[in-house]
């Protein structure tokens, strides 16, 4: 892989009850684990910073795919759901639904779009084979 960008970021504090800031000073916040995982809920947390990432990423790939395919999303956008949980065999795994709206296209194109925002988003390849990641399409 030649590497075009490099992201930096530093968690300290108590993990997930503690601080986050990137290298630039763009991100800084207070981590607080979720209230459902015992925790006070008034910080951000991993999974929320995931949320997002992987949203934006794969709208992006999205917007790219149908420029490549001349398809007019227009007012499109992409909601990440990240849950975490307890695995079988011991430890904890995330799974993540994204959830793609195109108002402009009829569902089974949008959906042939989402598809292959898929095959070349950054974070799908990076979850591929890891953890469940189900892209669902509407229209609203």
């Amino acid at each position: 892989m030649e590497t075009l960008y490099t992201a930096e970021a530093i968690a300290a504090g108590a993990g997930r009850n503690g601080h986050t800031r990137t290298d630039d000073g763009r991100i800084d916040l207070a981590l607080a684990a979720p209230q459902a995982m015992g925790g006070s809920g008034e910080g951000a947390n991993p999974e929320q910073l995931f949320a997002a990432g992987y949203a934006a990423c794969f709208h992006g790939a999205l917007q790219l795919v149908a420029g490549q395919e001349k398809a007019e999303l227009g007012d499109s956008s992409v909601g990440a759901k990240v849950g975490i949980g307890k695995l079988p065999e011991g430890g904890f795994g995330l799974g993540v639904t994204l959830e793609v709206v195109v108002p402009n296209l009829p569902q089974d194109e949008a959906q042939k779009l989402a598809d292959k925002a898929h095959e070349v988003c950054p974070y799908s390849n990076a979850t591929r084979g890891n953890i469940e990641v189900k892209v669902v399409v509407s229209d609203d």
